[in-house]
């Protein structure tokens, strides 16, 4: 029997527990660097499958290992992310959290089930396979400065150190079975524009005897969408969108100050350092010019996630090998942003996607909503590929 067919029986059998394992999360979600129970829980299922790991990383992350027969040979790592959003769950789901105003909607529930199931095949088939794998359980994907980060900062990938970082995200549009891949490119930055445009207010129907500052606000809004459509080259991705601004005065009320709040994404780290200057310069020349002055705070946030090539092509061979051919698709690039983005600047990685949608017509819902309900026959994916291009990059 070779690795594919043990890794599917080992999956269905063990599909019961990964099930319950991702319900249990699910009922029990913590928001982002408070995952005090989740860690627990997974350190207790580590425990059970006797794979020994390190806790406690940026409070609640953890790194397991395991190691296979001459585990210096070559080390990788698995990463899931546990926690979950300030967001209250439908009533109609099945399966709900148990913690009010609290929801799992991104699908970490799922990647951290997942994980654990992987790692108890993994661990299973150890004395199988060479070099070591190290299991990568990360607080705070949801809030920046991000768990990723955090965690290379406290030295948790440095002893030892992994050679490649896999890593995987549901997709609700994606049917269950199958898996997306997508080299190079794949997710964009994503920054925090904050803006405060500041004047003498006064009564609108003297706008001669003042500083118009919603005005002068609506001004930059639409002047700094240049810089997307004339300044930043076409073939480079760009999005900047401010969606909220509050200009607190009245019908007949200039206010004093107006405050913008936008995101900047982007999928090219020297084009975003250079778009940013360009906000500032031009957000504060426009209010400059109009007699008032714009504070300008830009909150650095997730880096680009850029998928190795060679290990994003070498993970993709392998999810045909597992799945089929016709399971298997190339992704488009994302405007949304991922902290596993810290990972590829520092490792080659690949980032993928698995299909968790709905069969029968079932809602599964976006992410970051209360609908969102995946799938969990989509485990039996998640665990078995993710075991498998484990093995296989392992081997190359």
């Amino acid at each position: 029997m070779d690795f594919k067919d043990q890794i599917k029986e080992l999956t269905h059998k063990y599909f019961d527990e990964i099930v319950g394992i991702r319900r249990h999360i699910h009922e029990n979600p913590e928001l982002s660097f408070e995952e005090y129970n989740t860690s627990k829980y997974i350190c207790s299922k580590l425990d059970e499958y006797g794979i020994s790991y390190k806790s406690g990383y940026v409070k609640t992350g953890i790194i397991g290992k395991i190691e296979g027969k001459n585990p210096d040979k070559k080390i990788i790592a698995l990463r899931a992310d546990m926690d979950a959003l300030p967001i209250h769950e439908s009533e109609d789901h099945s399966v709900k959290s148990c913690n009010a105003g609290v929801m799992h909607a991104c699908g970490h529930d799922a990647h951290s089930a997942s994980l654990l199931g992987t790692a108890k095949i993994l661990s299973e088939l150890k004395d199988q396979w060479e070099g070591t794998i190290l299991l990568i359980f990360q607080p705070g994907e949801e809030k920046f400065p991000g768990g990723a980060k955090l965690m290379m900062e406290e030295g948790a990938l440095d002893h030892p150190k992994p050679e490649i970082i896999i890593g995987q995200h549901v997709l609700p549009d994606m049917e269950t079975g199958h898996v997306g891949f997508k080299e190079g490119m794949y997710m964009a930055s994503g920054d925090e524009v904050y803006l405060t445009i500041k004047g003498k207010g006064g009564h609108a129907a003297m706008p001669h005897t003042l500083n118009d500052n919603v005005l002068i606000a609506a001004n930059i809004i639409v002047s700094l969408q240049q810089i997307v459509a004339r300044m930043v080259p076409a073939n480079i991705p760009t999005v900047l969108s401010f969606g909220r601004v509050i200009a607190d005065g009245a019908t007949n009320i200039i206010p004093e100050k107006v405050e913008i709040a936008g995101t900047l994404r982007t999928m090219n780290e020297e084009w975003r350092a250079k778009i940013k200057a360009y906000i500032r310069k031009m957000a504060s020349e426009i209010a400059q010019s109009m007699g008032a002055t714009c504070e300008i705070k830009i909150n650095d946030g997730y880096p680009v996630v850029t998928n190795s090539e060679y290990v994003t092509e070498l993970a993709h061979k392998s999810a045909c090998e597992y799945l089929g051919q016709e399971y298997v698709h190339k992704m488009d690039i994302r405007m949304t942003a991922e902290d596993f983005g810290y990972y590829t600047q520092e490792y080659p990685c690949t980032f993928y996607r698995f299909g968790v949608k709905q069969m029968n017509n079932k809602p599964t819902g976006g992410l970051h909503t209360p609908g969102f309900d995946l799938n969990e026959s989509s485990l039996e994916t998640s665990v078995g590929l993710m075991a498998y291009i484990a093995l296989d990059v392992l081997a190359q």
